[in-house]
């Protein structure tokens, strides 16, 4: 069972996100919160997945995402926003949220969103993320030694990179591309040390400036000897 924690500081969209996830097979929000008290629900309940409005009056969601970062095992993050574009998301993923979804997400992607996040993927609303860096020049203009370590990867780790971008877990990169999920791990460490990055929202986020996700008309299981 996926554990979830929801803080927005609407109730409506506390209400509306734990009625769709509860009635998702294998999901349970074991409960919702405001800003305020969001830090001390999440350390009581240690729920795998959150979802945390960016913005809200009280205690914003960047300080609630660095409230709970300290803790031994941090959930996995993903930031609510209602905006296309929102001057905070770029620091709340180099903060160690693991994506970001719109609020207006359809009810039937919201559950397999959650089941990526619980697997250790990364999500990103792909209208959000277009905007995004559309809005930021200095995050869509990758630097040249950010090329230059993307030069590094070999072409099954670009394979593996375009697909940790997409969001899939390990498991579901190896079924895409016929490895197992050792081997993919392999790889994502890998590629997490060539890229010298620290976690898997910030490789995708390279990945996307970098062009990678270009790719993903090509099957990445062309060559599976490579």
């Amino acid at each position: 069972m996926i554990r979830v924690v929801v803080v927005d500081d609407e109730a409506l969209v506390r209400s509306g996100f734990q009625m769709i996830l509860n009635a998702s097979e294998g999901i349970r929000v074991v409960a919702t919160a405001e800003g305020a008290e969001a830090a001390d629900v999440i350390r009581r309940e240690m729920p795998d997945v959150v979802l945390l409005d960016i913005r809200m009056p009280d205690v914003d969601g960047l300080t609630v995402l660095q409230q709970i970062r300290t803790l031994s095992e941090p959930p996995n993050v993903a930031m609510l926003t209602t905006f296309d574009t929102d001057e905070y998301i770029l620091t709340a993923l180099r903060s160690g949220a693991a994506g970001f979804l719109l609020k207006d997400t359809e009810p039937e992607q919201l559950a397999q969103l959650v089941r990526t996040l619980a697997a250790g993927g990364v999500v990103m609303s792909p209208k959000a993320s277009r905007a995004l860096l559309r809005g930021h020049p200095g995050a869509g203009a990758p630097q040249d030694a950010d090329l230059a370590r993307v030069g590094l990867l070999s072409d099954r780790e670009r394979d593996v990179l375009a697909l940790v971008a997409e969001g899939l877990s390990n498991g579901d990169i190896g079924t895409r591309i016929h490895l197992s999920a050792g081997t993919v791990k392999d790889h994502v460490s890998s590629i997490l040390t060539k890229l010298r990055v620290s976690s898997r929202v910030q490789a995708a986020l390279l990945a996307q400036r970098a062009g990678l996700l270009r790719r993903n008309g090509d099957d990445p299981a062309r060559d599976n000897a490579r």
